[in-house]
């Protein structure tokens, strides 16, 4: 594999210009063949996330650049299949995998997430044509994108999207929002409703006409996710490119516990690089209390038991979250209602530690660093602002909800893909 160093960045096209669409890759993706070169890259490809993560965070810069060198270092394809062509994987790896990027830009790492969903909705519903379609594309170095979900509707699932039979092919009409990884994205999937009112994924060309991504994303944290609107007004879509995703959305699988487990990767990374952040301040910058009595602000009992704990809390929740992992590897071999009642409880276990330790040392990094730590030029506070924004996903006083009412009376966790 070619050396990834920070020349090999190409230079980005100007952020946000409507009518914007990606070129397709010039050569071909980087194939990972397994899960500890995937775990490689990855550690290779945390300090190019991290170069320029605040500046591109303050001036709201999209990662262009940094988005291709992403998928073209092979990493999007690591959980297709080995059949395929595919690393395929271990869940353990690919939480780790997410986990480590996130700890060097959230934002950035983030774009990858709804990717991974796709491709096992792909593997779980697709046929052997659009299995070799698809996966190939990608492996190729091609990027699914995200047109999930919607800013109207009673609740998450009220999808007003539809998909239509127009002659040999279908068109789809709708808006979407939150849709992270669309504007960047060579392939679009979105989620609407058939006429017998079943969930289907529609993979539609990023370039089709009737198709547009509008970067209104403004949210305070993950800013340079672009995490805005998609709209949508008959966008051509051939048979063969719509999926039955109802198979995994109304019926029990690990798609929606798979997916959790990302988010859950990506909020210890955050954490991760908070704590990392602050133990830098601390040891270079901060200035011990008065009544501390000590030289360095390191030498503050305080703030050294403030440290500890918050290393014991990453680490019970990079514990939990690689027990998630193994739970779900377990349950991909065996799906049944009891290991899928299993995955979801685990994954739901590591999210609950991963949003509280993400939204604590961001927190505790301004405490212990001190005033200093506030100003503009630092831009500290993108820690707490990613942590604040990413764990509002799914609310996790639910997850405590799911989890008791397992333990305590036997009731399986809901059927939807939100735990």
């Amino acid at each position: 594999m070619t050396p990834i160093t920070a020349t090999s960045l190409p230079s980005s096209p100007a952020p946000g210009e409507p009518g914007w669409l990606p070129e397709p890759p010039s050569s071909p993706a980087h194939v990972i063949a397994d899960d500890a070169e995937a775990l490689a890259v990855a550690e290779r490809l945390r300090p190019l996330f991290a170069a320029e993560v605040k500046e591109r965070d303050r001036e709201r810069r999209l990662p262009f650049a940094e988005v291709d060198l992403f998928s073209q270092s092979g990493l999007w394809g690591i959980t297709i299949p080995k059949a395929y062509g595919g690393a395929g994987v271990s869940q353990v790896t690919l939480a780790k995998v997410f986990g480590t990027l996130a700890a060097g830009d959230p934002s950035l790492t983030q774009i990858a997430q709804n990717s991974f969903e796709i491709i096992d909705v792909i593997r779980q519903t697709g046929s052997e044509e659009q299995k070799r379609d698809l996966f190939g594309a990608v492996l190729a170095g091609k990027r699914l994108g995200n047109a999930f979900s919607e800013f109207g509707g009673k609740n998450v699932e009220a999808f007003e999207t539809k998909l239509v039979r127009s002659g040999d092919h279908f068109t789809v009409s709708g808006r979407k929002f939150y849709s992270t990884g669309a504007l960047f994205a060579h392939l679009v999937p979105v989620v609407a409703l058939d006429k017998e009112g079943h969930v289907v994924v529609a993979v539609a060309d990023r370039d089709a006409a009737g198709l547009e991504v509008v970067n209104d994303w403004s949210a305070f944290g993950q800013r340079t996710t672009a995490s805005g609107t998609v709209t949508l007004d008959a966008v051509a879509i051939p048979e063969a490119r719509v999926l039955p995703a109802h198979i995994v959305y109304e019926n029990q699988s690990a798609v929606g516990p798979q997916s959790q487990l990302i988010h859950a990767a990506i909020d210890a990374g955050i954490a991760r690089g908070a704590i990392e952040a602050t133990i830098d301040l601390v040891r270079n910058h901060a200035r011990p209390w008065i009544d501390s009595g000590s030289d360095k602000a390191g030498d503050d009992p305080y703030t050294i038991a403030a440290i500890g704990d918050l290393k014991i809390r990453l680490h019970a929740a990079e514990a939990l979250l690689e027990r998630a992992g193994r739970q779900l590897d377990e349950t991909i071999a065996d799906v049944n209602d009891e290991t899928i009642a299993k995955a979801k409880i685990a994954v739901a276990e590591a999210k609950v530690l991963t949003t509280e330790v993400a939204l604590a040392a961001a927190n505790k990094l301004s405490e212990l660093a001190g005033t200093r730590s506030t100003l503009g030029v630092h831009n500290l506070d993108r820690f707490w602002r990613d942590a604040r924004t990413h764990t509002l996903h799914d609310p996790v006083r639910w997850k405590f909800h799911a989890i008791g009412q397992y333990y305590l009376n036997g009731v399986q966790p809901p059927l939807h893909s939100w735990i």
